[in-house]
């Protein structure tokens, strides 16, 4: 006999399941027009199926409305980062990242997002995120304001409006690009100071990172004790990880954790101390999930790996490596609660690529990657504890005691040259102290097999993925922007605002 067109199967399909009957949802469809059909039937259907097969309709669990978005963010993650953290826990401990498990189990629906600023093909983190933010890409240094100084309000706080918690917490400052870009208006990221001003205004129920430079009466320019103002307000304030474990989760929570950003996850894995004091994201991410959960109208929170973005900067592969295994920690308490909740919205992505690393070929290109989980310390930790008067065998001895394997005395002074001043380093967005990032790292590739392109952002299109209701929606590629109307698609809020 003659089989059906896919169309009239997909149609028949369609017209045949309960799904269909919902008004509401295929109203939701309208975010993507005329494309919305060939979305949702490439996502159940799949037209190398025999007839004889029943279609998987698991998608279609989904199709309600999300009383609730969790948004990950591992800033400046290139592929090839999500790829090495994933090799290096499956070599590691037998098991890969929880992110790769999800696309191996097929429990996700996926996507490559352009990442484009209004300025430039390659974003920072300031217009990345204010392209989710605001719905609208803006020049490079800016939050969700636009080049003639047009202001297009944040997401969080039109889900505030509309009567949701919501919250960030991070591993930077909390007044940083990618949690402010969720927040609030500024025409330049770097107005840190004024941007914690903001976030007191608007009242929002967790924000959790570092930053006490730009809270603490005796580091901002203008003096203001910006913790009273939040504790009178009604804040439960918390700077150890102590405070914010027993904070009550009937107030709002501002949680801060360093002078500027939060330590790198290894260094505060290998320091008894600050594995006492300072939560980790995932610590982090559940305390502002449970003070947020039971909130009769649901929560909207962002949960950003900000310093995967400074490890790709500084070409530093274990705080790389490291922040990225502690942001994929922060994705299973997010799924474990979307599981059990079934009303939550994750999605998990990254604003842009950064520094493009990756495991080079050679014939040791196993056992010297493999030699990566022998490393104590970032190249952070290490460089600072490097000073003009150190000596080579000196440099070359704490190498090997944070790294397992030293590297050649010419290579240690040659170190030692960009302390004394005879040497300079150029490289590194973050590196106010002028360390020789770039150089060590070329050094470790000799013995860790991993190659750097660059220590800067890249145009890449990037990883996107999402899980539970409104995970439908998404297409197989899609701009930064439209994640913000997905985003509002999913809960059922008018963009009204």
């Amino acid at each position: 006999m003659a089989w059906p067109s896919f169309a009239a199967f997909l149609f028949l399909s369609l017209e045949a399941h309960p799904f269909t009957q919902n008004t509401n949802i295929m109203n939701r469809r309208s975010f993507f027009k005329n494309g919305s059909l060939a979305a949702i039937g490439s996502t159940l259907i799949n037209p190398f199926q025999s007839f004889g097969q029943q279609p998987d309709f698991d998608t279609l669990k989904k199709n309600k409305k999300a009383k609730n978005i969790i948004f990950l963010v591992s800033d400046g993650m290139s592929t090839g980062t999500l790829n090495m953290a994933d090799l290096f826990l499956n070599r590691k401990t037998g098991k890969g990242s929880h992110w790769m498990q999800l696309y191996k189990d097929n429990r996700v629906t996926r996507a490559l997002m352009d990442t484009a600023s209004a300025s430039s093909i390659v974003t920072d983190s300031s217009a990345g995120s204010s392209s989710w933010g605001g719905g609208v890409r803006v020049p490079n240094g800016s939050l969700n304001v636009g080049a003639n100084g047009e202001q297009y309000l944040p997401i969080l706080q039109k889900f505030k409006q509309a009567g949701k918690m919501v919250g960030c917490v991070t591993t930077v400052p909390i007044t940083h690009a990618t949690p402010a870009g969720f927040c609030v208006n500024s025409k330049s990221r770097n107005s840190q100071d004024e941007i914690a001003g903001q976030y007191l205004d608007l009242n929002f129920d967790v924000m959790m990172g570092g930053g006490d430079q730009y809270f603490a009466a005796d580091k901002r320019k203008d003096k203001t004790d910006m913790y009273t103002k939040f504790s009178a307000k009604g804040y439960q304030v918390a700077k150890t990880r102590a405070e914010m474990m027993n904070a009550t989760n009937d107030k709002p929570i501002l949680g801060i954790f360093g002078e500027d950003a939060v330590p790198y996850y290894i260094d505060r894995n290998n320091d008894t101390d600050l594995l006492k004091t300072v939560p980790s994201l995932a610590e982090m991410a559940q305390k502002a999930i449970d003070r947020m959960k039971n909130h009769p109208k649901g929560f909207v929170m962002q949960i950003e790996s900000g310093k995967v973005d400074w490890a790709a900067h500084a070409n530093d592969i274990a705080g790389l490596i490291h922040d990225q295994i502690e942001f994929d920690e922060a994705i299973k308490v997010a799924i474990d609660f979307a599981e059990k909740d079934k009303e939550t919205l994750v999605i998990i992505t990254t604003d842009h690529g950064n520094a493009n690393p990756g495991v080079i070929y050679g014939k040791d290109a196993n056992a010297n990657f493999d030699s990566i989980q022998k490393y104590t310390h970032t190249n952070e930790w290490l460089l600072n504890n490097i000073h003009a008067d150190s000596s080579a065998s000196q440099v070359r001895e704490l190498i090997a005691t944070t790294n397992g394997a030293t590297i050649a005395d010419e290579d240690a002074k040659t170190i030692l040259g960009y302390y004394s001043g005879l040497q300079k380093e150029d490289g590194g967005l973050y590196n106010f102290r002028k360390l020789p990032f770039k150089a060590l790292a070329e050094m470790q590739k000799k013995t860790n097999s991993v190659g750097w392109i660059s220590m800067d952002h890249s145009a890449d299109y990037v990883e996107l993925a999402m899980f539970g209701p409104g995970s439908e929606l998404l297409k197989p590629f899609v701009k930064n922007t439209d994640l913000h109307y997905l985003m509002l698609q999913a809960a059922e809020v008018e963009n009204k605002f």
